[in-house]
């Protein structure tokens, strides 16, 4: 068994490389794309492909592969990800980003009121433990979302594994 294909088991990127030009891996993406058309589609061109699984209900961690091809040298190089779309990442980036800087300044403002002992911010410590639920619940709904879209995510490893690994050059 390669190397790429057991890192995509542990992780959720993988690069490998083919001596097929992008054009051809285009052309055999789209080909297994349109054999599999019932339970796959997206957008393929010859930089990037954007493959989705097909599924009656849509949810807010729908899981996707990014496929970006790259002429490396004499090669063509494949470098994939696998994860939510870009906005949903994004949002629960943000998400605990503001969480934290929120619960940083309410426990900064606790502990300099205990320091300098005033009594201006009674509400910092309650506040500074609300915002510790929210990150919790921000962490609780990112792994929801990963655990309904599982069986979505081994169907597009599937994918990947299918239509990649078969052209992968092995050194």
């Amino acid at each position: 068994m390669n190397e790429t294909l057991n890192s995509i088991r542990n992780r959720p990127r993988f690069k490998l490389y083919t001596d097929i030009s992008p054009e051809q891996y285009e052309s055999n993406l789209r080909e297994y794309l349109e054999k599999n058309h019932d339970q796959f589609f997206g957008n393929i061109n010859k930089e990037v492909a954007t493959i989705f699984v097909r599924t009656e209900d849509e949810n807010y961690w729908k899981p996707n592969l990014a496929l970006r091809i790259e002429k490396e040298d004499e090669k063509t190089a494949i470098r994939g990800v696998f994860g939510p779309s870009s906005a949903v990442w994004t949002f629960f980036m943000f998400l605990y980003f503001l969480f934290t800087v929120s619960w940083m300044t309410f426990f900064t403002l606790y502990y300099v009121e205990k320091q300098i002992k005033t009594d201006n911010y009674p509400w910092s410590l309650p506040c500074s433990f609300v915002v510790l639920v929210l990150i919790a619940l921000t962490y609780a709904a990112a792994r929801f979302g990963q655990m309904k879209a599982k069986d979505e995510m081994q169907k597009l490893r599937k994918f990947a594994e299918e239509s990649t690994f078969p052209m992968e050059k092995n050194d």
